[in-house]
């Protein structure tokens, strides 16, 4: 990272940013295609967790490269100045890299969706088989994570 000062390097307020962060943009690439795509996700123990539709147009790029990148931020504040190039931006982000995979075992998906679903309510659900198996789980384990804050 450039600045520095600006860096991030404690692993626990790295993973504050992703405890309060709300939406994941997710990387993909496809034979020189680029895609970024904002999902909801959880993150435990090093793994993000995701999920889509069984088919589609991220499916089928992740399907082809596993390899991801991923940004989340908070603390998004615009400040204003009467100087137009002293105008900026306060935040908070997370960027990574990652490798994914796509579990298929109700018992794992059931659980990885409680990982998302504890994110958002704080609570967990049960899921009926049927519902299970509607869903694609992605499961990045997470390579990279580096923190930035500008405040």
């Amino acid at each position: 990272m450039r600045r520095k000062d600006r860096e991030i390097t404690d692993i626990k307020e790295i993973e504050a940013i992703l405890e309060k962060g709300k939406v994941c943009h997710l990387g993909l690439s496809n034979d020189d295609q680029p895609y970024v795509v904002p999902m909801n996700y959880g993150y435990r123990d090093g793994y993000f967790y995701l999920h889509s539709a069984l088919v589609g147009l991220k499916a089928d790029m992740a399907r082809k490269n596993p390899k991801v990148c991923f940004q989340i931020d908070t603390d998004v504040e615009i400040f204003s100045d009467p100087e137009a190039c002293e105008w900026g931006c306060r935040y908070k982000s997370v960027i990574g890299t990652g490798l994914l995979e796509f579990p298929e075992d109700p018992e794992q998906k059931a659980k990885a969706l409680n990982i998302i679903m504890e994110h958002y309510s704080g609570k967990t659900f049960q899921f009926p088989p049927q519902a299970l198996a509607k869903v694609l789980l992605w499961k990045v384990k997470v390579d990279t994570l580096t923190g930035k804050k500008c405040e």
